[in-house]
């Protein structure tokens, strides 16, 4: 099994420092850079790209609300007309940066309340779909496994890779268990290790109930803003290795 291991990365501005881009870029095979929008900046987006160049990994833009005080996190009411140009302007300015500086962009993954927002309302899913079509429909739509998100990417005909969480808890009807609920977020290599390898045993998601959601998956994310997300992801590329899956960047995920 060829698979993908990603993190969302970029997401520092300012003074502000989130995550530890420089060494997870030398983990993981995809990086969805932050857009300045829930976090990111020029500056930021610059040096994450330029470190995927080094080591090969994908990179992919990485929208989210407009939200920087709630990283994004919150639930936004937006127009159709709202969120399509939002999309539409965070993506392509991304794109730009990375064209730039020579190491293009592959791949699209909203985030936080976005992402969670359109996994459930077909609508919202639709427009984000179309917004990325837009953009540019050679981009890959990375996007929850069994989510409203994932068929709305299918049906604007742009390529969707299904992913799934290292180190969070699954509903029994596929969607993540909200943050504000106790476990809903996994803490430590050992929890994560532990949940990827059900997952891949079971070939779909396992829930908190321990039923299994059978689906195909390409990529594996490791929330890159996590204390022990750095410790995660190498475990996590080890262990891959070592059940026999070679990790890949996100396009090659999809070559079979």
């Amino acid at each position: 099994m060829k698979i993908n291991l990603n993190a969302d990365l970029g997401e520092s501005f300012g003074p502000y420092v989130i995550g530890n881009d420089e060494a997870l870029l030398g983990v993981v095979g995809a990086a969805n850079i932050a857009c300045g929008f829930h976090g990111g900046d020029p500056v930021v987006i610059a040096r994450a790209i330029a470190r995927a160049r080094e080591t090969g990994a994908s990179i992919g833009a990485h929208p989210g609300h407009a939200d920087l005080q709630g990283f994004g996190r919150r639930a936004m009411t937006l127009s159709e007309g709202e969120l399509r140009h939002s999309v539409l302007y965070q993506v392509s300015a991304v794109a730009g940066m990375a064209r730039a500086l020579g190491h293009p962009l592959t791949h699209v993954k909203p985030h936080g309340a976005m992402n969670n927002q359109a996994c459930a309302d077909r609508a919202m899913a639709d427009t984000i779909a179309r917004a990325v079509a837009e953009a540019d429909p050679d981009l890959i739509l990375l996007a929850p496994a069994l989510s409203e998100l994932a068929a709305a990417g299918e049906a604007a005909g742009l390529r969707v890779a299904l992913e799934v969480f290292a180190d969070r808890t699954y509903e029994a009807d596929g969607s993540l268990t909200p943050r504000a609920r106790p476990g809903s977020v996994l803490h430590g290599r050992d929890e994560a290790l532990g949940h990827v390898k059900r997952m891949i045993e079971a070939s779909g998601i396992v829930t908190r109930e321990g039923e299994t959601l059978k689906t195909p998956f390409h990529s594996i994310c490791v929330h890159g803003d996590g204390a022990e997300a750095l410790d995660t992801a190498r475990a996590l590329r080890e262990a891959l290795a070592s059940w026999g899956h070679a990790p890949v960047t996100l396009p090659e995920s999809l070559a079979g």
